[in-house]
């Protein structure tokens, strides 16, 4: 195992797995890595390049073009796609529609995850996303399973979405947390589980505040053992 620290933060969708993964970034003063920008990125790429999902050779193809990098400004974890910035346009429902099915094949995982891991060998990384307990850092120093109500996650989502496109409903963002959580979960390449020592978090009743000082407990309380 590294002798870094890695914290995984693993979850279902609109869980605030990024909100917290980046306040104990920044607490902790270690670096944050966005896996779930890194499977979106992808994805736009696929999108603006039509690549198709059933062709294993055209996904390899293209994933030899695609080069994600992280940088940080104003406090915030910006990424870019063959150096275009993205963290915007990422965030949209068209990416939103098709990550979860990009993010199942197992050539994509492949090369997400060695990129990951890459990162990890060298710093001290918080990273959030949905194997990264389980297969990413097996080894990781700590791990926290994030769930909440799923109305609720709609919800937060809803009001996420809809100051940059007010003619959504919260219908299609309920309708597409369903779906994707149902891919998710049931992918045959590395699915959403909890890892067996992960901690779980339920911020279903919980401020991001809140959070955050339930995992700096845990935190605390594994690098300073009694």
């Amino acid at each position: 195992m590294s002798s870094n620290i890695v914290i995984a933060i693993d979850g279902y969708s609109s869980c605030g797995k990024s909100t917290l993964a980046k306040a104990l970034a920044q607490k902790l003063h270690f670096i944050y890595v966005d896996s779930g920008a890194m499977y979106r990125a992808v994805t736009l790429y696929f999108i603006r390049h039509h690549v198709d999902l059933h062709d294993h050779q055209q996904v390899a193809e293209a994933l030899k073009n695609i080069h994600l990098n992280f940088h940080s400004r104003d406090y915030q974890t910006h990424i870019t796609l063959n150096d275009e910035e993205v963290s915007e346009e990422i965030r949209r429902m068209p990416v939103s529609d098709n990550v979860s099915a990009v993010a199942a094949l197992r050539e994509v995982r492949h090369e997400m995850v060695k990129q990951q891991q890459r990162m990890g060998r060298s710093k001290n990384i918080v990273m959030d996303g949905r194997d990264i307990g389980t297969t990413v850092f097996p080894d990781a120093q700590l791990k926290i399973f994030m769930t909440a109500d799923p109305k609720v996650r709609a919800e937060r989502r809803y009001k996420e979405l809809y100051e940059k496109n007010p003619d959504i409903t919260l219908e299609e963002v309920f309708e597409n947390l369903a779906h994707r959580d149902y891919q998710d979960t049931t992918r045959e390449e590395s699915p959403l589980i909890r890892a067996q020592d992960a901690i779980i978090l339920d911020n279903t009743n919980m401020t991001p505040d809140q959070q955050l000082d339930f995992a700096l407990n845990k935190i605390k309380s594994l690098l300073d053992p009694e």
